[in-house]
């Protein structure tokens, strides 16, 4: 395997090692957005200090640095996709990056996408997002370990005979304002009305019926604040189909179920850019307008109940 390229720069496979790297301010708010939300590409990265350091050249050179140094990886799953080499590059916490938030008293138990790499990176882009555009519209994320802690509780939760793990969860603070949030990220691999113990888009709405609409969830996860479903999808047929079938399972009262696309996960997937508009635009609701997770309504127009 070669250890650079034909004028001598690293090459995916190898970079030369860098020994006495110390993490900046910056660098190690990459580190504790790696660790809270999993996977994440340069672009994301830059992103989230982009209010500070502008230059996006010295961002990717940055990052270069701490994986030289060890703090950082780029997962060999992201090169099984078309046109690998014109992608950003997707970054994890490498040990050395997660030893030195623990000795630097940093480190968090956080909650991280389980499950095939391209379904992880894919809930990790999601909520990367929306912690990053909400953080540059002065709105706090709060990540699902800080939500369970409070309670106890794990993420996992029991209905009847039936267990729910939500793909994520999270919370938003506006100004002391709360509403949470639970994400299921569909990549087209789950069946659509089977009635075995997989994941399909019925079992998965009956579930979100008694956990949500039964607001299961304020005694399981200790909140009193609304709650509402986020469902992002690879293929945009697949998002109609599930919400046609939302009323059908939900009835009237299926306005805490919202969905979105993003087709770079459908099929052979590309590393999107920043999915920023899942935090400012509308998603889609069956039989209900459009509704923005960035904005805080009135009580009465919003979803779920209550946002206090």
């Amino acid at each position: 395997m070669r250890a650079t390229d034909s004028i001598g720069r690293a090459t995916f496979h190898h970079i030369a090692p860098l020994r006495g790297i110390r993490p900046t301010e910056r660098e190690i708010r990459w580190l504790k957005h790696l660790e809270r939300h999993g996977p994440q590409s340069s672009r994301y990265l830059h992103a989230l200090t982009s209010d500070t350091h502008r230059d996006l050249d010295t961002s990717l050179r940055q990052m270069k640095k701490l994986r030289a140094g060890g703090f950082l990886f780029c997962p060999r799953q992201q090169r099984a996709t078309e046109n690998a080499n014109f992608n950003a590059y997707v970054y994890d916490l490498a040990p050395a990056g997660r030893a030195f938030l623990e000795d630097e008293g940093l480190a968090e138990d956080t909650v991280t996408p389980r499950g095939h790499w391209v379904h992880q990176y894919m809930t990790a882009c999601i909520t990367g997002s929306i912690d990053i555009a909400a953080r540059h519209a002065g709105v706090d994320y709060i990540p699902a370990h800080r939500i369970l802690e409070r309670s106890g509780a794990t993420l996992a939760v029991e209905i009847g005979r039936k267990r729910l793990i939500p793909d994520q969860l999270f919370g938003l603070d506006h100004g002391g304002l709360y509403r949470f949030f639970c994400v299921e990220a569909d990549r087209g691999t789950e069946p659509r009305t089977s009635t075995q113990a997989r994941k399909s888009a019925r079992s998965l709405l009956e579930d979100y019926r008694a956990f949500i609409g039964g607001k299961l969830y304020k005694e399981r996860y200790g909140l009193t604040a609304g709650m509402l479903l986020l469902c992002v999808f690879s293929s945009a047929a697949r998002e109609r189909r599930f919400l046609s079938l939302v009323p059908e399972v939900m009835g009237e009262r299926s306005a805490y179920v919202l969905t979105r696309t993003v087709p770079e996960f459908h099929a052979a997937f590309r590393p999107p850019a920043l999915l920023d508009h899942l935090f400012d635009e509308p998603w889609n609701r069956s039989g209900w307008p459009g509704f923005r997770i960035s904005e805080v309504r009135r009580e009465k127009d919003a979803p779920e109940g209550r946002v206090r």
